[in-house]
């Protein structure tokens, strides 16, 4: 498959680590939770194509997020539930659409942009107001971990729009919403272990969101050249 012959040395180590941990975290607690698993491992792959740059990355991560969804919705996270289906999957059908159309000279790379100062504010802005919005929703809903389920919206819908705008600082963005969704799911973890394996897949996201914004700071370089 062509895109796992794109893969690096170290992003083929990077992933199948990632594979293999979120696996076996999920054999090492008594219940099951295999929504919860195939999550995960869509999930950690996603994120490695998403670092190279490649629109098939996000077409997984609408499908992670579905998932996702469905698991934050029987564990009473609704922030996380409308987050992931009311917005970072729908943002995420609109990114992979217009990285299709930003490739870079030919290549199935997409081609990185720069953050003005103007997108900077715009964004800023939104933030603010989406967060407002989503933290009376979520106060009206009885989120579970009111707190921190705001916050994993901020980062959420800032990392998911720099994605869309196609800078390296969105790998920033989602590894700040990664140690959030650590806090989240250890919380959850307490009351019911099967959740465990959801904590060593935001783990692995972080290192794979942390190798993500390097390679794109990387390949912004190459591109400049």
């Amino acid at each position: 498959m062509e895109l796992l012959r794109s893969l690096t040395k170290f992003e083929r180590t990077l992933w199948i680590t990632s594979l293999v941990i979120v696996t076996a975290s999920f054999l090492a607690v008594p219940n099951k939770d295999y929504l919860s698993l195939c999550a995960s491992l869509i999930g950690v792959t996603s994120l490695i194509f998403i670092a190279k740059g490649r629109a098939a990355g996000q077409l997984m991560l609408v499908v992670f997020s579905v998932f996702y969804g469905i698991i934050s919705f029987y564990c009473q996270y609704y922030g996380e539930m409308i987050t992931y289906l009311g917005m970072s999957a729908p943002i995420a059908v609109v990114t992979m659409i217009n990285w299709l159309h930003h490739p870079y000279r030919g290549t199935r790379t997409v081609e990185i942009a720069e953050l003005t100062k103007k997108k900077l504010a715009i964004l800023s802005v939104l933030t603010v107001l989406v967060t407002a919005i989503f933290y009376f929703i979520l106060k009206a809903l009885g989120n579970a971990s009111l707190a921190f389920s705001t916050v994993s919206v901020a980062t959420s819908f800032a990392a998911a729009s720099l994605t869309f705008l196609r800078s390296p600082y969105y790998a920033l963005g989602y590894a700040a919403n990664d140690l959030v969704l650590i806090v989240l799911w250890t919380l959850a973890s307490v009351r019911e272990l099967s959740y465990i394996p959801m904590i060593c897949c935001f783990v692995m996201f972080f290192a794979n969101d942390i190798y993500g914004f390097l390679n794109w700071k990387k390949m912004q370089q190459l591109q400049t050249l």
